[in-house]
């Protein structure tokens, strides 16, 4: 490949790169743009992106807010919780069953994946009515375990199942069991693809919002149904709703950057790895 061609394949891939990902970063940027100006200025014709006095008074109101640093560490609690409960469980089962080439199983798991999640929520709701749960953390955290677990588990069988297997027959060889096989061999290979998962779920479970709506109570309320409470017939204020959606949006998008060499990994080392 000439020079010439190798320079207009970068610049090409380039540009679709930015096509794809401009959206994305304009409406980051609007939102930064709302959640800085006073009201006078979000509602100014033609729009003003960058104002000429800056209104950090719109974060200092969405923390000082009634409840919203509750509903931070309810977020924490529910999304740490799930995600724990969804690695515990699914990484020894995706294990599994890429181990036994269970395809059949693995495609219930993809349908699980790929179901909305609002066909899981009447029935849930029924039973943590008939529970007495309804108002508490705990249905969240199980209803969320309905999103995290099958992303879990599809993610670890396509790791394991692109993972060699002669370092597990030479452990078995040495008389080890399948469980000590799983505990001192197979989990530290799979830590790139158990670090997706994880980062995966967190998102997913953070960002989640319908179930929070309506299973949460006035004191067990997530960040995302935090932010649609700010929305009111009576006044919309975008410069507080703004910064309150950012704020939701930062510790995803932290843990995003600071671990995206583990996701790049986790993500490229099932396609080189066994073949």
């Amino acid at each position: 490949m000439t020079p010439l061609r190798r320079l207009a394949g970068q610049a090409g891939l380039a540009l679709a790169v930015l096509a794809v990902v401009s959206p994305a970063i304009l409406f980051f940027l609007w939102m930064l743009s709302l959640s800085l100006k006073f009201e006078i200025d979000n509602a100014s014709y033609p729009p003003i992106f960058i104002p000429e006095h800056f209104n950090w008074g719109n974060y200092s109101a969405v923390i000082a807010s009634n409840r919203f640093v509750t509903y931070f560490f309810n977020s924490l609690i529910v999304t740490g919780a799930a995600t724990a409960f969804a690695l515990l469980v699914g990484v020894p089962a995706g294990y599994g069953l890429a181990r036994m080439r269970a395809h059949k199983a693995a495609a219930v798991i993809l349908i699980a994946r790929i179901t909305p999640g609002l066909s899981y929520l009447i029935p849930l709701f029924l039973l943590f009515q008939w529970l007495g749960l309804l108002g508490t953390l705990w249905p969240q955290i199980i209803i969320h375990l309905v999103v995290t677990v099958p992303i879990v588990i599809w993610i670890m069988i396509g790791y394991f199942e692109s993972t060699p297997n002669e370092l597990e027959e030479s452990a078995m060889i040495d008389g080890a069991t399948r469980w000590q096989v799983f505990r001192y061999v197979a989990l530290p290979i799979a830590q790139p693809g158990i670090a997706v998962a994880f980062i995966l779920a967190v998102i997913f479970s953070w960002n989640n919002f319908v179930f929070g709506i309506v299973l949460a109570g006035r004191e067990t309320r997530t960040l995302p149904v935090a932010v649609y409470n700010m929305i009111s017939y009576d006044q919309l204020s975008w410069g507080p709703l703004a910064a309150a959606a950012l704020i939701v949006t930062l510790p995803v998008l932290l843990l995003t950057v600071f671990a995206q060499r583990q996701i790049v990994a986790g993500l490229t080392a099932g396609a080189v790895k066994g073949g």
